[in-house]
Formats: C-alpha cells, sequence, structure tokens
C-alpha cells in the first residue's frame, strides 16, 4: 500500500470518530435530514474504517511470521502464514481501492423501473413483460418488496408500459445498469411462418425520491386528473375514479398510479415517480453535458439505442457496453441476472480506477 493511499484510509478513519460524536450530539438528532446523512457517511467510513484495521492487523501477522521464519522449527508454519497473509493484503487492498472509488449518493436508494414497448407492435409489449417477469424474480431472489405502480396491458397480455417500485438494500446501485434500450430477437407468438423478428423495449431506472425530503413540485405546475381504474382489482377499484394521472406542465411529464383503493394514497404515489421522472431527466441532461468533454461511464443512464441483446434461437444474451456474451438466456430470463450485474459494476469500478490514477 503506498503512503498516499494509507494518509487517505487514516483521514477517514479519523473522520469517523467525528461522525460517530455528531450522531451522539442532540443537536444533530433534532435535525431528522442532517442526521440520515451523517448516519450514511458514517456507515459508509465504518465499512472502510473495518477494512483498514483488518488489513493493518494483516501487514503485522505477515510481520511476525518473517520474524518467526529464523526459527527453523517455526519455519515452516511461517512460510504457510507468509503465503496466507500476503493474499489477504492483495485481497484487501483490492477492497480498499473500490471502497474509496466516489460513490453514487443515489446507490442506497429504493428505485423505480419503467418499462415501455418499443419497435415491434405486440412483439415488443410481450417482451416488455418477459422484462418486467425478469426483474421480479431477480428482485424476489435478493429479498427486495417489489409493487405494481402503473401498468397499460397489451391485447395479447403483454406490456405497453409498467412501472414498478422497488425497495430492498442497494436496489438503485445493482438496477441503475439497466436503463437503456433493450432489444430481443426470437420468433414471436404472433409469427405463423416460423420467421424470426426483432423488437425492442425501453427501460429507464430512478432512483427514489428521499422520503424524508418535501416534495419540490410547485402545485401551480401541476394537472392532477382523476379516472377510474382498469384491470383487475375487485368491484370498489372499478367503481370509483381512484386512478391518479399527475402532468407536469413545463415538461410534459406524467405519472399516473391506480393500483391503490385510496385517491389519497394514488395521488402520493404518482407524485413520487413524478419526481423521480424529473430527477432522472434532470441527471440525464447533467450527463449529457459531462459527456460532451470526457467519455461517459458505463452506468451513466443514458438512453442508448441498444446496450443489450437477447437473442432467443441462440440461447444467448450480449451486453453491448462491455463486450459481454452469456449464453445462458434462459436462467437469466429466470431472474439470474447476477453475472450480468457483476460484470457491469466490475467495469465501472475499473473505469472510475483508470480515471482517478490518470488524474493523479
Amino acid at each position: 500500500m503506498n503512503d498516499s493511499l494509507r494518509q487517505q484510509l487514516r483521514r477517514l478513519a479519523f473522520r469517523l470518530t467525528e461522525l460517530d460524536a455528531l450522531l451522539a450530539d442532540p443537536q444533530v438528532t433534532a435535525d431528522m435530514k442532517r442526521y440520515r446523512q451523517i448516519a450514511r457517511e458514517q456507515a459508509d467510513a465504518a465499512e472502510v474504517a473495518a477494512l483498514f484495521r483488518t488489513f493493518e492487523q494483516r501487514e503485522q501477522d505477515l510481520a511476525d511470521a518473517i520474524a518467526m521464519a529464523d526459527d527453523a522449527e517455526m519455519a515452516d508454519m511461517a512460510r504457510e502464514e507468509q503465503a496466507a497473509a500476503k493474499a489477504d493484503l492483495a485481497s484487501l487492498l483490492g477492497q480498499l481501492q473500490t471502497a474509496l472509488l466516489p460513490r453514487d449518493p443515489d446507490d442506497g436508494r429504493n428505485a423505480f423501473v419503467e418499462i415501455r414497448a418499443g419497435t415491434g407492435g405486440e412483439e415488443s409489449a410481450l417482451f416488455a413483460a418477459d422484462l418486467a417477469r425478469m426483474y421480479l424474480r431477480y428482485a424476489e431472489a435478493l429479498g427486495w418488496r417489489c409493487e405494481l405502480m402503473s401498468e397499460s396491458a397489451s391485447d395479447l397480455g403483454g406490456y405497453k408500459d409498467v412501472v414498478i417500485r422497488m425497495e430492498g438494500d442497494s436496489v438503485y446501485a445493482r438496477m441503475k445498469f439497466e436503463s437503456g434500450g433493450h432489444r430481443v430477437q426470437r420468433v414471436p407468438a404472433t409469427e405463423t411462418q416460423g420467421r424470426i423478428h426483432t423488437s425492442a423495449c425501453t427501460v429507464a431506472v430512478m432512483p427514489e425520491p428521499d422520503e424524508a425530503a418535501e416534495v419540490t413540485l410547485n402545485p401551480a405546475e401541476l394537472r392532477i386528473d382523476t379516472f377510474r381504474a382498469s384491470g383487475a382489482g375487485g368491484q370498489h377499484i372499478n367503481k370509483t375514479d381512484s386512478a391518479i394521472r399527475v402532468t407536469h406542465l413545463p415538461t410534459g411529464l406524467v405519472a399516473e398510479c391506480q393500483d391503490d383503493r385510496s385517491q389519497h394514497r394514488n395521488k402520493a404515489k404518482a407524485l413520487a415517480v413524478l419526481q423521480a421522472r424529473l430527477q432522472d431527466k434532470e441527471r440525464t441532461e447533467r450527463q449529457a453535458r459531462e459527456a460532451a468533454t470526457r467519455k461517459a461511464l458505463v452506468g451513466s443512464g443514458d438512453r442508448s439505442d441498444r446496450i443489450r441483446t437477447y437473442n432467443f434461437p441462440q440461447g444467448r444474451l450480449t451486453d453491448h457496453r462491455i463486450n459481454l456474451t452469456l449464453y445462458k438466456l434462459g436462467q437469466i430470463m429466470e431472474g439470474d441476472l447476477g453475472d450480468v450485474i457483476q460484470a457491469l459494476q466490475a467495469f465501472r469500478s475499473q473505469q472510475q480506477m483508470a480515471a482517478l490514477e490518470a488524474g493523479a
């Protein structure tokens, strides 16, 4: 470990003691917004500090093993301990370097996942339903809680568009790489001559706004419409105007919710989705400006025409951003997305590391 990195870690350890003291300060605990910010910073710092303590302990173990090597009776044990300590130190150093990379402040948030059918008609809508099912299976495996916020069904049981709220541990950190264009190549259920068609959907993953923050939408810029919910939901949901559609007049962005019997709760959910879309729009525009002067990193939220292809005849998934190809499409469509998302996260970390080293 170089001296610069060691000094950075020691400063972080000192910062952790300051954060611990702040969390015990009554003035901080009285301000919930500030308390949440400090608590998040403290949790991140504590994780890195624990790694650093383990690293220093293994450094001491290595030094002890080297000193022990002079004793003929302990030489074999000392060599084994040296090898183990060196392996642990290499692994811990990599973890520390990754932990110190700049973090997206939204990584720990829940997320809204919006899937829209694109080119391909009914086949595109069916593919949108397949993507929704894939994400729901992935979320279920991770123990996340999912909630259907809105949906527009197609004639054959697909989705013209659907919005899912996902709640759990680091949802946005894992799901944000899904934003972009998804292309499918397969024989559609509507194809009578067995020809392979290409269709597409777009996915947008948006971090959920902070619950503790007040909704910053200006009521004067909103048009709120009520309408009768469609689809499943029992007698009540189809007989009252409980569904809500909110339009942000300056941008034309629209959000709706109809899954709850309560008009008030549907309105609150629709406003949360709308605010997430506005924040996502602002983030995308900011990243577009930054990309004009440097190459954008993977996962920047770029709405490119094609980030991934699902080729069913070949059982192949290809992520074009990192040239990753996996021949296990069946498992992936059942929610086994771990390899894909981990590869994207690793590539993002490598890009960040390279950028830091270039600027050093």
